[in-house]
């Protein structure tokens, strides 16, 4: 067997196979056996039936038919190893040459990753957000800390924003027919968290305990979702949210610390790291995009179009099982359907494009992959989709996800030596240095960057 390819475009090929019908007989063999097992003839075995009686019986064009068959997905996988070619989606197979006794010839065109002309990735520079940490910022902290340990004394008085309540619920249909599933009592929320549904915070503050109020609200999930509809909200209980002073006995109640001092230094120390984090996150995101405004990626079309559908097939069922309509999801991002569509595919573009870049950076590079990185990077993924390790392991082994998760790695490590070879400044005009990059991408903590051996 012998292969060629004709370059049809930067994103596509069409790969020539030519086979000599002597290398075709073995092929043949095996199709003569299956189809002997399967057919009964008198006088014959099962599966010692000769050729020429199988050709009477069932034509010689269905054995030629069922070899070639079984031949060709071995032929198209040796002809692209042989050209060292990356598919991107299935080809188009198309049967140039087959005359029994002859040499075949099958043509198959399909989509690949094309080649990169990559900019001078020396001379990028990046700008990320200072890792300024104010003191607005550590009292947040220090008032979410006292919330988790606040108490709450009940009070004769409205709701008022803050408090801890006590509520049943009760949503109606505009001609007044009671919903069942929307019914409930003894609730307990906290005014102005708006967690529950829209409207509610409103109606809450100033009821007296034991008043009711009737406010309009969509309903976000059963077979009503996205209807108009009345609740009404009686208020049975009203606590105070008592919050404790930040003193020594607090902070010793709390934390592992002592004092106040101690305790506000760790938590600039802990919003520091967080703040170096997110510059790490920021220039990984804006090399990629100086990299693809500086050239220009060639994208099959096809690829681009199986994308587009994915995603927006992947965002309906995320709004379908939220309970949210299509419509109700634009209003709320106030965008029309062409304009969804054209950041959807907008994004799908880049995110391509993208690809085929770090693509080309590990090509280029020549980068490598451990067993110990590829499983710390499962793990992760694992991790982060809050399932059980092993059954994540067992689920990317059966569905054939390894080469998946090989290529985030890969990528990962083109990502992270791009953002190492860059210039990196603060606002400031404070150079960085961004070692916190994972070899998979993604952005260790400081701790864990030291421990790390960076990525090669």
């Amino acid at each position: 067997m012998k292969s060629s390819t004709e370059t049809l475009s930067p994103t596509r090929v069409k790969l020539t196979i030519e086979v000599p019908f002597e290398e075709f007989k073995s092929h043949l063999d095996k199709a003569y056996k299956s189809i002997g097992s399967q057919i009964t003839v008198p006088g014959f075995r099962k599966g010692k039936v000769p050729a020429p009686v199988i050709d009477q019986r069932v034509g010689r064009a269905a054995v030629l038919d069922e070899a070639l068959n079984s031949a060709l997905p071995g032929w198209y996988n040796e002809a692209l190893q042989e050209q060292t070619l990356q598919p991107l989606g299935q080809p188009e197979i198309d049967l140039a040459k087959f005359d029994d006794g002859s040499d075949i010839e099958v043509t198959a065109e399909v989509d690949i990753r094309p080649s990169v002309e990559l900019p001078d990735l020396k001379g990028i520079e990046l700008e990320v957000e200072d890792a300024e940490v104010t003191d607005a910022d550590v009292d947040e902290q220090l008032e979410a800390l006292r919330e988790r340990f606040a108490t709450y004394t009940e009070v004769d008085r409205p709701a008022a924003d803050g408090d801890s309540v006590t509520i049943d619920l009760s949503a109606a249909q505009k001609d007044g027919t009671l919903i069942e599933e929307a019914q409930a009592s003894g609730l307990p929320y906290q005014v102005g968290k708006a967690t529950m549904i829209e409207g509610l915070d409103e109606a809450l503050i100033g009821l007296e305990k034991g008043a009711s109020a009737t406010f309009s609200t969509q309903l976000v999930g059963g077979e009503l979702a996205g209807d108009e509809v009345d609740v009404t909200v009686t208020l049975t209980e009203v606590k105070e949210q008592q919050l404790p002073e930040v003193d020594e006995e607090f902070v010793q109640m709390a934390s592992e610390f002592d004092t106040v001092e101690e305790l506000r230094a760790d938590l600039v120390e802990r919003l520091t790291r967080g703040k170096r984090m997110e510059q790490a996150a920021e220039a990984r995101d804006l090399v990629l995009e100086k990299i693809l405004d500086q050239i220009e990626v060639p994208l099959p079309e096809s690829l681009v179009e199986t994308e587009v559908t994915a995603r927006r097939d992947q965002i309906q069922q995320q709004l379908q099982f939220a309970g949210l309509t299509f419509e109700g999801y634009l209003e709320d991002q106030s965008q029309t359907e062409e304009e969804f569509e054209a950041e959807l595919e907008r994004g799908v573009r880049d995110s391509i494009a993208a690809q085929f870049v770090l693509d080309q950076v590990v090509e280029d590079n020549e980068f490598g992959i451990d067993d110990q990185e590829l499983s710390q990077h499962i793990m992760r993924r694992a991790q982060e989709s809050g399932q059980d390790p092993n059954q994540f392991v067992q689920h990317i082994m059966e569905h054939n996800h390894v080469p998946e998760m090989v290529g985030e790695v890969m990528r990962g490590k083109a990502l992270a030596s791009l953002v190492e070879g860059a210039t990196v400044k603060d606002k400031s005009g404070n150079e960085l240095d961004l070692a916190r990059l994972r070899a998979d991408g993604s952005v260790a903590d400081e701790d864990e960057s030291e421990a790390e051996e960076p990525a090669n």
